[in-house]
């Protein structure tokens, strides 16, 4: 697919939309969405034309199960309960496993559909391909939210971080806030003479690679980790944590404490997020308009059908703040056994319709642009089920 930046008309679009409540758009917990239910059956897929804002139940009901992201969760649940009081003979389950055991377990043909915080990796795709008979393992965007920088120090409500200092704390070349990095860059705030006690995701997260790529982007002389969604062996000290969850929590609890977590969790769990540096500008807040600004930055670098997105975390768009995720929800273009084909085609036209995104503004998450969203819809409605 041509590369296309979605441009101004689509800030515009998103920032009107945008509500990003701190609902607990990441749950992370290993609690499954639905009932138990193990099998998967379904007669043949009835779902609305693409865009559209209605549910239409797959004839027979079934099981749909699926597993992954544990950041868009919460968003999963509620689309999950509109879905099945629009078709009651229908069961979704979302185990949120994380990016990489749900990327596992559609390769292991375990579940019909993955949501990971990142495109599929290049050498899982050939295996993901193998569930699709004359088809292929896409990537369909679904869910957008910013990752805050949250800290915790009493006394100090505004903060302001450059993407420089912020790999000096979480490489641990810079440990005091106080320090001269830190007080340079924040005059007016009295900071303590006290340890920074970083906090990072123990466990493989699409978070933790989104965040390594903003670094990774703009303080790429003191972030020499690479990219990765495991946090970097070679980095000593810090605090692990698992899930989006478990890092708000032992920053909340943590005096001295900063981690990177999605934006829901900020509110939820008493934090602040810092302001944080765009190549463009000095200091970004977090606001919907600025997340916004930085999605239509953007550019869809898949080859049709698959849809994954290209972050331009070194935006120097105006007001852009640059760490933003996006979370995928990974299924079969083609030849997907019928019972789950359809089942995953008539429940993604929901969540890629407007009145499913809508929904996301009310959670903690962002819409996706109108005209990524027309494009994911377009794509769910050519999804083609296997004998």
């Amino acid at each position: 697919m041509k590369l296309h930046r979605f441009g101004r008309l689509s800030v515009v679009a998103l920032a009107g939309s945008l509500a990003l409540a701190a609902c607990g758009s990441d749950d992370n917990s290993d609690e499954t969405t639905g009932s138990d239910a193990p099998a998967a059956s379904a007669g043949s897929s009835t779902a609305p034309d693409a865009g559209s804002g209605g549910i239409a139940c797959p004839a027979g009901g079934g099981t749909l199960n699926g597993a992954g992201s544990s950041a868009q969760q919460n968003a999963v649940s509620e689309w999950t309960k509109a879905f099945q009081e629009a078709c009651p003979d229908v069961t979704i389950n979302y185990n949120a496993s994380g990016s990489g055991a749900g990327r596992q377990a559609f390769i292991d043909k375990q579940v019909a559909w993955a949501g990971s915080d990142s495109s599929i990796k290049e050498e899982e795709k050939t295996q993901a391909d193998a569930n699709c008979t004359g088809g292929q393992a896409i990537n369909l965007p679904m869910v957008v939210g910013p990752i805050a920088v949250a800290y915790n120090i009493e006394g100090v409500d505004e903060l302001n971080l450059s993407a420089k200092t912020i790999a000096g704390i979480f490489t641990g070349q810079i440990t005091k806030w106080n320090a001269a990095e830190i007080t340079a860059e924040n005059p007016d705030a009295d900071l303590p003479d006290a340890d920074i006690v970083a906090v990072h995701r123990s466990d493989e997260s699409g978070t933790t690679q989104n965040f390594a790529r903003y670094l990774d982007a703009t303080a790429k002389d003191i972030w020499t980790y690479g990219t990765e969604q495991q946090w970097p062996a070679a980095i000593k000290g810090g605090q692990g944590a698992n899930k989006s969850a478990g890092v708000a929590d032992a920053v909340s609890r943590t005096a001295g404490a900063i981690g990177y977590v999605e934006y829901s969790f900020v509110e939820d769990a008493g934090l602040s997020a810092a302001k944080v540096s765009n190549d463009g500008q000095s200091f970004v807040e977090l606001t919907p308009e600025n997340a916004a600004a930085a999605v239509a930055d953007a550019e869809v670098s898949g080859t049709a059908p698959d849809l994954a997105l290209s972050l331009n975390y070194a935006t120097t768009a105006a007001n852009a703040y640059p760490i933003v995720l996006v979370t995928y929800e990974i299924a079969c273009s083609a030849g997907q056994p019928a019972a789950d084909a359809n089942l995953v085609k008539s429940f993604l036209t929901y969540t890629s319709s407007t009145e499913g995104q809508a929904l996301l503004t009310d959670n903690g998450y962002a819409p996706l642009p109108e005209e990524v969203r027309t494009q994911v819809a377009e794509t769910v409605a050519a999804i083609t089920p296997g004998a």
